[in-house]
């Protein structure tokens, strides 16, 4: 089977190990430090198709390699979109996880229309080239956070369909729905139009 070799452009080693799990064993995923690199990324795009595309853009400029970036948000209804691409720091700086799960859920004490939505660009440098796939899962925020598995706001998102939170699934029930997964599909289906053997 075909190897495909990539630099996964991302300092978040939660993503690192879940893109791991999603793609199969034929992809060759390399992170940063194999690269050989060591650097905060950009994300000053404003958006998170944008960041994406910056992230991969700037390793392969610095490696010469195929790399693939993944920009993640969460986009709540009743917050207008927020707090999109800037979930990673939506209780600010420095980013911490468990400030940003408790300022969301204040900001939607009382709130009645929890609808939200996970979205995933994973942006692909290939040769010199941008490709870009996105993501897209419909859910809502749940009055608590509950579980204990995954990260970022998987204690506080019920996918459509579902009753538990992404944080109360096992990784693998998780990795089969994602927004990631979703993103993720699309660029193995890619590869497999264009002459890889690589199908997830």
């Amino acid at each position: 089977m075909h190897t495909i070799r990539l630099v996964l452009a991302t300092n978040n080693q939660h993503k690192v190990k879940e893109i791991r799990k999603i793609l199969p064993e034929s992809y060759d995923l390399l992170t940063l430090k194999d690269a050989g690199l060591s650097l905060d990324l950009p994300e000053t795009t404003g958006s998170i198709s944008g960041n994406a595309a910056q992230k991969a853009l700037t390793v392969w400029e610095l490696t010469g390699c195929d790399c693939i970036a993944d920009d993640s948000g969460l986009e709540v209804q009743a917050l207008d979109g927020k707090p999109g691409v800037d979930s990673a720091h939506f209780a600010g700086f420095p980013p911490n996880e468990d400030r940003n799960l408790v300022y969301l859920l204040d900001q939607m004490e009382g709130v009645l229309n929890r609808k939200a939505s996970f979205v995933t660009v994973i942006a692909l440098v290939l040769k010199g080239k941008l490709f870009t796939f996105e993501g897209r899962l419909n859910g809502e925020i749940s009055l608590k956070r509950m579980g204990n598995h995954g990260f970022g706001y998987d204690p506080v998102f019920i996918p459509e369909g579902f009753r538990e939170t992404f944080a109360q699934m096992s990784p693998e029930r998780k990795n089969a729905i994602s927004h990631r997964a979703l993103a993720l599909q699309q660029l193995a289906g890619f590869f497999m139009k264009n002459g890889g053997e690589a199908l997830l």
